[in-house]
Order: C-alpha cells, then structure tokens, then sequence
C-alpha cells in the first residue's frame, strides 16, 4: 500500500530524538556534528550556522557511512552525534531517519531547521534575504 509524504516523515520522526535549536547549540558546544544539508542557493539566501559541516543532501549517507570510501574523516564510527538541519526542518528528518540506516542511531535533527535556528537569535552568518 502506497503512503504519503506525510506518513513517511510521520515514521522517520518517531526514530528521531529530535531538538530545539538551544539545544543543538549546546550540543555542538560539546562535540556534537552539525550538519547542514541545504543546497547552496539556500545557504547563500538564508544565511549559514558558524562551524557548521556542509554535505548536501543528494551525498549524505556516503559521507557518514563508516565503511564507505567517500565518508568525512569526522566519520569514524556508528556512534557519532549528528544533528542534521534544512531549512524548516522537514528533509532533515528524512536524512536523520536515513543515517539511522546506516547504524548512527544518535542521529537527529533539529526542530524548524535553520529557520527555527536564526528566529532562536542563535548566531548565522550572511544570507541575502536577513
């Protein structure tokens, strides 16, 4: 039986301890990655989180794989805490759910994406629509 998107993202975030942007600052303050899988456009529009590591979505879980070739040298194991973010916090959870796939169950993401990040006052940088 077919679903909808909606049922799809309703399952993919019942895996996910999801967080508020607060948290995903303290979280990467104390190691965690954030991840940010917005297209470049996007980024250049909305603006970008400091320090965070930018894979777009379409490369995703070859760079977080352990055993892949083309994994980032931060992916060194299945227990790494990773907090993806998009836009409004939607394609982040399909991505998270899909880094659970892989085995990196400590995967999230964070609540209303960068939107939520940026209204939170936390700090971005650029952006052409600020």
């Amino acid at each position: 039986m077919a679903q909808t998107i909606d049922d799809i993202l309703a399952a993919a975030r019942t895996r996910l301890d999801r967080v508020r942007p607060d948290e995903a600052h303290a979280e990467a303050g104390g190691g965690a990655v954030l991840v940010d899988i917005r297209p470049a456009a996007q980024r250049a529009a909305e603006g970008e989180i400091p320090g965070a590591l930018i894979v777009e979505r379409n490369v995703l879980e070859w760079r977080f794989d352990p055993a892949s070739d083309a994994r980032l040298p931060v992916a060194t194991g299945h227990d790494l805490r990773v907090i993806v973010f998009c836009s409004a916090g939607y394609t982040s959870s399909l991505a998270a759910a899909s880094l659970h796939d892989l085995g990196l169950t400590r995967a999230t993401d964070i609540v209303g994406g960068f939107q939520a990040w940026r209204a939170a006052g936390l700090p971005t940088a650029g952006g052409a629509d600020r």
